[in-house]
């Protein structure tokens, strides 16, 4: 078994951390014997998704964000839209997460028109929502508790058909108001959280890599692991965030 790994724009949106998703992923699949093929995409690059089970995309500044957008202008969108809808399992953090709506609308008012993947939007705020937070993924999503960091000013929309990845326990999530955190669509996961967000979730990170298993193979089964170091950090973080 394998499973092949595209890493999008490693080069530019690399904030908190975020490329330990991909190493996370990688040793998950490797103490199990399964390969793990990781394939960076950066800026410029040829992007062709068919071959791949999994993406990654991982967060950003709002400058660098608007760097990408030629490029993924150029071919890129289409590319991203027909792995989605083909169910390529897509896990984007913050910045790579807002990418996948309509637009981002700074707070001045200028706007950055996005891929349009999923229904959301995302408009800038004054206050920035920053912290530990926790969240309870929805059960087409996983169903585990999810504990992690974020840092936006964005304010996050879903459109009324989209699934937010969970509900907020405490922190803000996607807005601050509505009480939602992410979004789920087929097998994209959009979410807020970086930390990174898998090696101190392993629950979320397995629930990741068998959806790109079973996609793959049809049927698959993860052999558990010792995961007493990842849970010990786990739950000392949700007894930190209140």
């Amino acid at each position: 078994m394998e499973l092949k790994i595209c890493h999008m724009y490693p080069d530019v949106l690399n904030l908190y951390g975020d490329t330990g998703n991909i190493i996370c992923m990688k040793k998950r699949l490797q103490w199990r014997g399964i390969d793990a093929l990781v394939e960076t995409k950066p800026i410029g690059s040829k992007l062709e998704l068919a071959g791949f089970d999994l993406v990654f995309i991982g967060g950003g500044q709002d400058f660098e964000q608007e760097v990408l957008l030629d490029d993924l202008h150029r071919g890129k969108t289409d590319e991203l839209r027909a792995a989605v809808e083909d169910g390529i399992v897509l896990l984007a953090v913050c910045g790579g997460y807002q990418m996948l709506g309509s637009y981002y609308e700074t707070y001045d008012g200028k706007r950055c028109d996005f891929t349009g993947l999923l229904d959301l939007y995302t408009v800038g705020g004054v206050k920035r929502m920053i912290g530990n937070y926790k969240f309870q993924c929805t059960d087409s999503a996983g169903g585990s508790t999810i504990v992690g960091f974020e840092n936006h000013s964005g304010r996050t929309m879903l459109g009324s058909g989209l699934e937010p990845l969970g509900k907020v326990l405490a922190g803000y999530g996607n807005n601050g108001e509505d009480g939602m955190e992410g979004a789920h669509y087929r097998n994209v996961f959009g979410t807020y959280s970086h930390g990174p967000v898998l090696p101190k979730n392993p629950e979320f990170c397995d629930h990741l890599l068998l959806t790109a298993l079973k996609r793959k193979y049809g049927s698959a089964e993860l052999v558990p692991l010792d995961d007493s170091a990842e849970l010990a950090a786990h739950d000392e973080m949700c007894a930190r965030v209140i």
